[in-house]
C-alpha cells in the first residue's frame, strides 16, 4: 500500500484538494500495539498520509485502538462508528496470502462485524517481515467484519508480488467459501481488482480487457 498512499499524497497536494470532510476508516489494528508504535497502523497512516498531507480533520480519522483496556468493548465501539457513518464511498483492500481481507482469516462467518481476531501462523509468518523477528509479531488484531466491508458502495483490491497470486487464484476460481474470506467479494456489485505482473494469474492473461481487472498496474 506503501506505493499508493504516496502517489495518493502527491495529488492531494498538487491539487490542494480540501478534505475537512472527509472521513477515513482504517480496517484494523494490531492488539496491544500502542498507536505510537513504528508497526501500528495508527503510526503507519500518520507517517504515510496524514503527516504528508496534514489538512485532514483528526476528529474524522477512525483507527480501531489496538491498545484498549477492553479490546472487545473497543471492537464494539468501533462498529457503531461505522454504523453511524452509513455507506462508506470507497473501500482499499489488500489480500493475505491465505486469502484474508482486513485481518479476518479464514474461517470467519460472513456476517461479521468488528471483532477481535487470532492470528493464524501463516500471516503471523507473512508479517513477520515487518519486526525484528516473529516473536515480535502480535497474535491478534481487531478487524471490520467481513459484513462492514461489504457495506462500501465500491471496493478495490489491490494485489502485489507473486505471494498473492495463489489467492487471487482462489479468489477468481473458487465459489464463495468462509475457508478463502475474499470470495465474498462475488457478491458486491461494484469491485474492482488491480494488480502487478507477478500477482497475476496466468488464467487471467485472456479477460486483460475487462474493465473490473487490470494487471498492468
Amino acid at each position: 500500500m506503501t506505493d499508493l498512499y504516496e502517489q495518493l499524497v502527491k495529488l492531494l497536494n498538487k491539487n490542494q484538494l480540501n478534505v475537512d470532510n472527509v472521513s477515513t476508516f482504517n480496517l484494523d489494528e494490531y492488539v496491544g500495539l500502542t498507536a505510537s508504535h513504528p508497526q501500528s497502523y495508527h503510526y503507519y497512516m500518520d507517517d504515510m498520509l496524514f503527516k504528508q498531507y496534514p489538512y485532514f480533520n483528526r476528529k474524522n480519522i477512525h483507527i480501531p485502538n489496538g491498545d484498549a483496556d477492553d479490546m472487545n468493548a473497543e471492537a464494539s465501539k468501533y462498529n457503531d462508528v461505522l454504523e453511524q457513518q452509513g455507506q462508506r464511498d470507497i473501500q482499499i483492500l489488500g489480500i493475505g496470502e491465505n486469502g484474508h481481507i482486513g485481518f479476518n482469516e479464514p474461517g470467519t462467518p460472513f456476517d461479521s462485524v468488528t471483532h477481535i481476531v487470532d492470528l493464524t501462523e501463516s500471516t503471523i509468518k507473512a508479517n513477520s517481515r515487518y519486526f525484528e523477528n516473529e516473536d515480535d509479531v502480535p497474535k491478534q488484531a481487531i478487524s471490520m467484519g467481513l459484513a462492514n466491508i461489504l457495506q462500501a458502495k465500491r471496493i478495490i483490491l489491490l494485489a502485489f508480488g507473486e505471494k498473492k497470486r495463489a489467492a487471487i487464484t482462489h479468489l477468481l476460481n473458487q465459489e464463495i467459501s468462509v475457508d478463502v474470506p475474499a470470495t465474498l467479494l462475488h457478491k458486491h456489485p461494484n469491485v474492482e481488482i488491480y494488480l502487478d505482473d507477478e500477482a497475476c494469474p496466468k488464467m487471467l492473461r485472456k479477460f486483460m480487457s475487462m474493465k473490473w481487472i487490470d494487471c498492468n498496474v
